[in-house]
């Protein structure tokens, strides 16, 4: 019996597997590094240990560390949760030769299934072993971990050996394993996936599907189960080759088995050996708790014979800290406040107050609706997060709204292409005119009539402010009266610092109003306030290239030194920031006159990296 876990991992994955815990009686542990010192999962715990420093490689991926924290603190079991070292047979081993039980497969099955290559080979697939102009496009993928990491599309054969490089490097920073490997690419397709439970009496569930096609940088955003619009006859074929991978390796536990559906037809992508972060929906649908469930198949208990009955339709959406209209940049900063309304379930490793750092990934939290029916599920997981309260650095938010009803998406069926052929609609400023003025009137209250700066008593008092993130600059100008304040074209009901209420053109409007320093938030609309004289503007040499999100420097372009010549669009500098990495490629041919960046280094949003003088001849 199972009286005292620690999980592997951090963030929203170890607070949800601490939750299983708490409510079966179970004792937990979290592992921290310097950067989660004050960390969600590790405050939540039970007992914590550190792992020094920050990075994962330093932390969260050494089995060593993490094994000797389990002994220390009296855990008799290990759930590594997903990602670092989950697929990952040598921890496992390490685990279990410790005298703990590890909550996950064999390590035989992790051996055979995690690495995508073997996963292929043993379901009959071979991989590219030589590349040529007519297999292209074809995908870079890393063979060990997922989430996105280590993958990268190729169009043209002279990129193949950078693109190459770059996956390794990500794969071997993200899951401590550098093996990369190719296959086809197809396009638009739909990315379906089965979720398996196994036992170690032989009993094998397929828990239905999910279409998690909706993606950026190939890492998923919206996830729902069931897979809409499938025919019963490729359903039940999904089901039996999912079963069939987790049989072929003996599996126990929980595990996803992923494909690609196009033209009606399924073709087999990996086994994930381990719990998925888009579990949640299946545990909507099929009303269970995939890990408690982990716990018992751990503990030897059986599984039933046949798995629940599927019940509704349940969607997911991940909320991450980036900006979706400028390349999905990860963004960095305190969350002041994150609440979603009670009607769906939100996964979370944040509070309030809690900042967001640039060592892990960018997901904030998981909102999980279930309804009867898709449409219904669809209508209240954007009208929650349409509600919701994000207070912090800019996130997806909107973009997740605006997917969750757009035509494409609500008929069912969107491909992986999805964000590619709409993003531009999807992230095009639609401003609430009114939110300025609210955000003005808000600061304005309690004021006298003859407070506030001003050129003549008279004239109405003028404010600036800036959208975020789009970056639009609002005038807005209200007036004192006797009877309070008043600004043209509206009927100001109530204004105070929290709550400006208003009517223009019979219709009454409430803004809820929260200011954070400079940032002033309006109902889900973010504003910067600016300062009444512009502030001078630091000047920078022409091909300045600017850091456009902090993070540390990785490595650079092989030969890279001042003096150099450079192509337009070559790729110099590789910044990783949330476990994304990210390249920095020169504006035009030139010469590189300055070079500032270094492997290792920590850089700030806009830091001096490199400058490249353009070729005027």
């Amino acid at each position: 019996m199972i009286t005292s876990v620690l999980v592997a991992n951090r963030g929203e994955i170890a607070c949800r597997v601490f939750r299983t815990c708490a409510e079966l009686g179970i004792r937990t542990v979290a592992v921290y590094s310097d950067a989660d010192e004050n960390a969600l999962h590790a405050r939540v715990a039970d007992a914590a240990v550190r792992l020094p420093g920050a990075s994962p490689a330093e932390t969260y991926l050494r089995g060593d560390l993490i094994v000797k924290a389990a002994l220390a603190a009296g855990a008799d079991a290990v759930h590594p949760g997903y990602g670092f070292l989950s697929e990952n047979a040598g921890f496992a081993r390490a685990v279990a030769d410790a005298g703990l039980t590890w909550i996950g497969p064999p390590p035989e099955a992790i051996e055979a299934m995690a690495s995508k290559t073997r996963a292929k080979e043993l379901m009959g697939i071979e991989p590219l072993k030589a590349v040529t102009d007519k297999d292209l496009p074809v995908l870079v993928k890393a063979a060990a971990g997922g989430g996105g990491r280590g993958m990268r599309v190729v169009r043209e054969l002279a990129e193949l050996d950078a693109q190459l490089a770059a996956a390794g490097a990500e794969a071997l920073s993200a899951f401590g394993d550098g093996e990369v490997f190719v296959e086809p690419y197809i396009e638009g397709g739909r990315h379906i996936e089965v979720q398996v439970m196994a036992d170690a009496h032989g009993t094998v569930w397929a828990l239905g599907t999910r279409d998690c096609s909706l993606q950026r940088r190939h890492q998923k955003v919206i996830e729902e189960a069931p897979a809409p619009g499938l025919t019963p006859e490729l359903e039940a074929s999904l089901r039996e080759m999912a079963v069939r991978a987790a049989r072929a390796t003996d599996y126990r536990g929980a595990g996803t088995v992923e494909f690609l559906v196009a033209d009606g037809k399924a073709h087999f992508l990996e086994m994930n050996t381990r719990l998925q972060v888009e579990h949640p929906v299946t545990e909507a649908v099929f009303g269970v708790d995939l890990v408690a469930l982990q716990l018992r198949v751990a503990e030897g208990a059986p599984l039933g014979e046949e798995p629940p009955v599927a019940r509704g339709h349940s969607v997911e959406a991940r909320l991450y800290a980036e900006d979706p209209g400028a390349g999905w940049a990860p963004q960095t900063g305190m969350l002041h406040r994150l609440s979603v309304p009670e009607a769906v379930r939100l996964d979370t490793g944040f509070t309030d107050g809690d900042p967001i750092g640039v060592h892990y990934d960018a997901m904030l939290a998981k909102a999980v609706a279930h309804a009867p029916t898709r449409d219904e599920a669809l209508r209240k997981l954007a009208g929650a997060l349409e509600r919701a309260v994000v207070h912090g650095p800019v996130t997806n938010r909107e973009l997740l709204v605006r997917s969750l009803r757009h035509p494409e998406f609500t008929a069912g069926g969107a491909d992986t292409g999805f964000y590619d052929r709409h993003l531009a609609a999807l992230t095009a400023p639609d401003p609430d005119p009114y939110a300025p003025l609210a955000a003005a009137l808000a600061d304005a209250h309690g004021r006298s009539r003859f407070g506030g700066w001003r050129n003549v008593a008279s004239q109405p008092q003028v404010k600036h402010y800036r959208t975020e993130p789009d970056g639009t600059e609002h005038e807005v100008r209200y007036r004192h009266t006797r009877d309070g304040l008043a600004a043209d074209g509206v009927r100001v009901v109530r204004a105070t610092p929290a709550l400006v209420v208003l009517e223009a053109d019979g219709v009454v409007r409430k803004f809820d109003v929260a200011v954070h320093g400079e940032r002033v938030y309006v109902n889900g609309a973010a504003l910067t306030a600016l300062p009444r004289l512009p502030e001078p503007v630091a000047h920078q040499e022409p091909g300045s290239l600017l850091a456009p999100m902090p993070g540390t420097v990785v490595r650079l372009a092989e030969g890279l030194a001042e003096g150099v010549t450079v192509a337009a669009g070559q790729p110099l500098i590789w910044l990783e920031a949330m476990k994304m990495e990210h390249r920095i490629t020169a504006p035009a041919s030139g010469t590189l006159t300055a070079l500032h960046a270094a492997p290792g280094r920590q850089v700030e949003v806009g830091a001096l990296l490199a400058v490249v003088q353009e070729d005027q001849s």
